[in-house]
């Protein structure tokens, strides 16, 4: 129809200029356009700007309370606080009524979208006390919201992301530890244990911008980057997670891999750190801290489960309960002169020391959480320092006091010399906990507990008279001296992760290792790996690695890998070597029971276990022979070439020696000449008297 009366408008035009007249533009009577503006431009209007357009980082805030012109600032200092974690607040609006009273919604524009999008993510039904919750959206969401249909109808399901088995690695039916090999070259290589040769199972170049780190349960193996950290896991170590944080300098990780723990300086202050921890599952940060100066990492220290956390202040302990992230209680627990402290391995109890203030004497406590109750207390005298030990099952705590020898009292003011050392041990499954003291006279170098069991060993005497001492707990008050090795080198000790065995270690020059069996204490085997600075055990307790690294020696970089019983299976010498770490496995799920029953029958399974060995053994002696047999088949193929090769060109070499054949022997006329020369090497006199 339009078609039709644009023709009959144009002949009419045409009509009137050729008589004259000027042309009529006017629509007929009765004329009807049935040509939208969506038909003829589409293109434009697509791009006709919105009343929400430029809006993507502003939100809306309902639920906040209504209050005056005099309490307006204070208010706005708490919203500032609770929204300034998701990003740079930009500009505010708090609406009022004629009263000057606010109407209860605040509008916050951010500086990017995203920080918007995650404000409301974390922030929605936010309780901010009994009268209020927030109720926070986007204000692009707000026309949505007005306009929703009052039919309603199911949302359609959302397809499932499928994630990698972070689990994978621990099906291993051979259960080979894996390994990572960092080096100089920002290179970073997945080593599979295996037998009787390493498997190569990731190598990538430039992997990480900083360090790598594996999670304490091996579930993920994490890379630093100037953005942030990224989490890697599965079969083929895909990214799992990513946390954005610039100039990461070190990371922490909760015991149960729930949370990461990152440090990095704030963008706008150099002498001010960043700390953030993060929800690994979500990737969400879950609250931020400023630390001042240099502070000794890790600054927060987990409780076992992931319940709590805790750090030392000026004469505080601050303990934190997750998932809410705030103070246990509301308030920090104030305790003067606390030096440092340790939770326990197994469960929720502190143990922490306070130092000596004139009349008041040290004091180790054990404070139970969350009733922040003292079970047990144990005052101490003329500390110098203290460390503490807790053995990895939480049986037993030790710790060791470093105390002056008081000498006499000059001018109202005590002298003191020399040290002494006492190990102060508590039986935390007995009865109101009993303490027993081990004093020892000579320096103390080093000091561990048997992972399982109830033995510790330490490292005392003079340098050029160094004992082991080996101690083992029966029961309450029953202490006592199992073994004292004498004239060791070893400065450090490492206890295998299943008990029994230990490797004492020298790492300071030489690089001695000797491996004992803590049953009868025999030395099964020693040892040197010069310069070797780290000794770390497989989570297994089948294979030990000591290494030199490039980060503190120039020479005689590299890592060696020990069997249990001493003997060197692998060596690998780099000079980019940097670091070898063995990954994690988490506690197993078998009951104790479980275990004894395995140690008692081991002899059946050991028939199988030999016998898959031989078949490895015997497979890897056919692929040495089969790779030996190509290698001379090959150096076969190239010899005949060459035969073949001297032989085309004998007529050219008789040409070039006035045809005298030198290719054979037995030619006279080749003019061979002799000839004996004899020098003197060394000339040594010797006067007899």
């Amino acid at each position: 129809m339009a078609k039709k009366k644009d023709s009959e408008k144009q002949n009419a035009s045409e009509n009137s200029n050729k008589n004259g007249e000027e042309p009529n533009y006017e629509d007929p009577d009765g004329f009807v356009d049935d040509v939208s503006d969506d038909e003829l431009l589409g293109d434009i209007l697509a791009r006709k700007p919105k009343e929400t357009d430029g809006f993507d980082n502003v939100i809306i805030v309902d639920g906040i309370p209504e209050v005056g012109t005099d309490r307006l600032e204070k208010l706005k200092g708490v919203i500032d606080k609770i929204f300034s974690k998701f990003g740079a607040i930009v500009s505010d609006y708090y609406p009022k009524n004629d009263q000057g009273v606010t109407k209860g919604y605040v509008f916050i524009e951010y500086n990017n979208a995203q920080s918007a999008r995650d404000a409301v993510a974390q922030l929605n039904n936010y309780k901010l006390d009994k009268k209020h919750t927030f109720l926070v959206n986007l204000f692009t969401d707000y026309e949505k919201f007005t306009t929703i249909p009052d039919q309603w109808e199911p949302p359609s399901p959302a397809p499932f992301p499928e994630r990698p088995n972070l689990q994978e690695y621990l099906l291993e039916p051979d259960a080979y530890d894996q390994y990572l090999i960092f080096d100089s070259d920002w290179h970073v290589q997945i080593w599979s244990n295996s037998s009787p040769h390493p498997t190569l199972l990731e190598d990538r170049e430039r992997w990480t911008e900083s360090f790598v780190r594996w999670s304490p349960l091996g579930t993920y193996l994490a890379t630093c980057h100037k953005p942030g950290v990224a989490l890697w896991g599965g079969p083929n170590f895909t990214k799992v997670m990513r946390f954005v944080q610039s100039n990461v300098q070190v990371i922490d990780f909760s015991p149960c891999e729930q949370y990461l723990i990152t440090l990095s300086p704030q963008p706008d202050s150099s002498d001010q750190k960043k700390l953030i921890i993060f929800d690994i599952r979500t990737g969400m940060e879950k609250r931020s801290f400023v630390v001042d100066g240099a502070p000794t990492w890790p600054i927060f220290r987990w409780s076992k489960d992931d319940k709590y956390f805790a750090r030392i202040g000026v004469n505080m302990l601050s303990v934190y309960e997750t998932p809410s992230f705030g103070l246990l209680d509301k308030k920090s627990i104030s305790v003067n002169g606390i030096k440092d402290f340790m939770w326990s391995p197994s469960d929720n109890i502190l143990a922490y020391w306070v130092a000596e203030d004139k009349d008041v004497p040290a004091k180790v406590v054990l404070l139970e959480i969350p009733s922040r109750s003292e079970i047990r207390a144990n005052n101490l005298f003329n500390v110098a320092d203290c460390k503490i030990h807790w053995q990895k099952m939480g049986d037993y705590l030790c710790v060791k006091v470093d105390r002056y020898a008081k000498l006499k009292k000059e001018k109202g003011e005590v002298k003191y010399s020399g040290m002494h050392y006492n190990f102060e041990i508590f039986h935390m499954r007995e009865k109101n906990i009993p303490v027993d003291i081990i004093e020892i006279k000579e320096p103390i170098h080093a000091f561990a507990w048997e992972p399982v069991g109830s033995k510790f060993a330490i490292v005392q005497g003079e340098q050029n008279s160094v004992k082991v001492a080996f101690y083992d707990i029966k029961s309450a008050q029953k202490l006592s001296l199992m073994k004292l090795l004498e004239k060791r080198v070893c400065s450090h000790l490492f206890w295998s992760p299943a008990g029994q065995y230990i490797v004492l270690a020298e790492l300071r020059e030489i690089g001695a290792l000797e491996f004992i069996d803590t049953n009868d204490f025999s030395t099964m085997a020693s040892g040197e790996h010069f310069k070797a600075s780290q000794v770390e055990w497989d989570p297994t307790g089948r294979y030990v690695v000591s290494s030199s690294s490039a980060w503190s020696n120039k020479m005689d970089t590299g890592y060696w890998i020990w069997s249990f019983q001493g003997k060197v299976i692998r060596r690998n010498n780099s000079n980019t070597f940097w670091e070898i770490k063995w990954r994690p496995r988490p506690p197993t799920l078998l009951s104790e029971k479980q275990l004894k029953d395995i140690k008692k029958n081991l002899k059946k399974y050991t028939v199988q276990f030999e016998q898959k060995d031989r078949i490895r053994l015997t497979k890897a002696s056919k692929d040495v022979v089969e790779k030996r047999q190509k290698l001379w088949r090959d150096f076969q193929e190239y010899r005949e070439k060459r035969i073949e090769e001297w032989k085309e060109q004998k007529e050219e070499r008789l040409q070039l020696r006035h045809h005298i054949d030198t290719d054979d022997v037995n030619n006279d006329s080749h003019n061979h000449e002799e000839e004996i020369v004899e020098f003197i090497v060394k000339e040594e006199v010797t006067v007899i008297d």
